[in-house]
C-alpha cells in the first residue's frame, strides 16, 4: 500500500503553463498533489481547450486571487474562417458552413473595428451563472437563456498570420471578461463568412508572462526543492500597487487587525502593500490595506501568518 502523502503548510504563487485538454482545477489539483500544499487556488478558469499562463496560489496567496480575476489579459488565438460551430470553438458540432471570399485587407480592416470598447453577448458554453447553475449546463440540456450584453475593452489586436484561405492568428490584448470566442465570432459575422476559434493560448495576464512559466512535464521531473524555488512570494499578486512599511509598533497592532495612525501620510491611497517591521532589521508582508486621508491605515486583507 503507498503511504499517504502529508500536506505541507505552503505560500506562494506557480506560473504554470497548463496543458491542453485540462481544465483550470484540474490543473490546480495536479500542482497541489506535486507540491503537497495544503489549501489552494487558481485565478480564474482557463477553458480545457485553451493553454498558457495560468497563475496558481497556495496558502496565504489565495487570499488576492481575486485580483487576478480582474487583471488585463493577452492571447494568441487561432480563428478558422467559413464554419461556425454550436460552441465558438473546435469542440462543437458545425452549425453553418459558408464560402470565404476574404482578403488580408478585408481581414485587418474587421480586426480593427473591435479595438477599443465593445459590448460582447457571453456565450451559452461559458462558466457563467444563472440560478447557481453555470451556463454551460443549461447548453448542454438545449437550454437557451437571455444573456445580457456586457462592455470590455480590446486594447489592440495584431495580425499574425493568415494562410489567405481560412486560418488567420491573432495577438488580443483585452480586459477582464473578454470571451476570445466571441470575438472570432463576431469577425466572421463581420466578414459575412462565419468563424470560430480553434486554438487559444494565453501569454499574459496582470503583468505575470508565459515566458515565466512552468509546463506539467517540467514540474513532474523536479525535486521537491526545485519546484519550491519556483514559487513567488505572496505579495507577488500586489506588485502594482504602492507599499508602506509599518515600525514594530504599528506592525503590532496591524496584525491584530487594528487600524494605524501613519502621521505625513494624508493621500487617499484605496489599495497598498503592507509591510511590517519585525524586530530583527528585516520586514515581511502583512497583506493589503488602504489609506484615509486622516492619515489612518486600515487593515483590508492580512496574512494570517508572517511571510517574510
Amino acid at each position: 500500500m503507498t503511504a499517504k502523502r502529508s500536506k505541507r503548510r505552503l505560500d506562494g504563487v506557480l506560473l504554470f503553463d497548463k496543458p491542453i485538454g485540462m481544465s483550470s482545477n484540474q490543473a490546480l489539483q495536479k500542482a497541489r498533489w506535486l507540491f503537497c500544499a495544503e489549501k489552494g487556488g487558481h485565478t480564474g478558469v482557463l477553458d480545457p481547450l485553451a493553454t498558457g499562463l495560468l497563475p496558481l496560489c497556495f496558502g496565504e496567496a489565495t487570499k488576492f486571487a481575486q485580483r487576478m480575476l480582474d487583471a488585463d489579459k493577452r492571447y494568441i488565438a487561432t480563428v478558422r474562417l467559413g464554419m461556425t460551430t454550436t460552441t465558438g470553438d473546435a469542440e462543437g458540432e458545425v452549425v453553418l458552413n459558408r464560402p470565404v471570399a476574404v482578403t488580408p485587407t478585408a481581414l485587418t480592416a474587421a480586426l480593427a473595428g473591435f479595438v477599443g470598447p465593445i459590448e460582447q453577448t457571453p456565450p451559452m458554453y461559458s462558466a457563467l451563472k444563472h440560478q447557481g447553475k453555470a451556463l454551460y449546463e443549461y447548453a448542454r440540456d438545449g437550454i437557451e437563456i437571455e444573456r445580457a450584453a456586457r462592455s470590455v475593452t480590446i486594447y489592440a489586436i495584431e495580425l499574425l498570420e493568415f494562410d489567405g484561405a481560412a486560418t488567420f492568428r491573432i495577438d488580443v490584448r483585452c480586459s477582464k471578461g473578454t470571451y476570445i470566442r466571441t470575438l472570432a465570432e463576431d469577425v466572421g459575422e463581420k466578414l459575412g463568412c462565419g468563424a470560430h476559434l480553434i486554438g487559444l493560448r494565453r501569454t499574459e495576464t496582470a503583468g505575470f508572462r508565459l515566458t515565466e512559466a512552468v509546463t506539467l512535464e517540467a514540474l513532474e521531473a523536479m525535486s521537491e526543492a526545485e519546484r519550491d524555488a519556483l514559487l513567488l512570494p505572496p505579495d507577488a499578486l500586489l506588485a502594482d500597487l504602492p507599499e508602506l512599511t509599518l515600525d514594530a509598533a504599528l506592525t503590532a497592532r496591524m496584525r491584530h487587525g487594528m487600524s494605524v495612525r501613519y502621521p505625513g501620510k494624508s493621500a487617499i491611497i484605496p489599495a497598498l502593500r503592507l509591510y511590517g517591521d519585525v524586530g530583527d532589521g528585516s520586514r515581511c508582508f502583512l497583506g493589503l490595506g488602504e489609506l484615509t486621508e486622516d492619515e489612518i491605515v486600515h487593515p483590508r486583507r492580512l496574512l494570517s501568518t508572517i511571510v517574510a
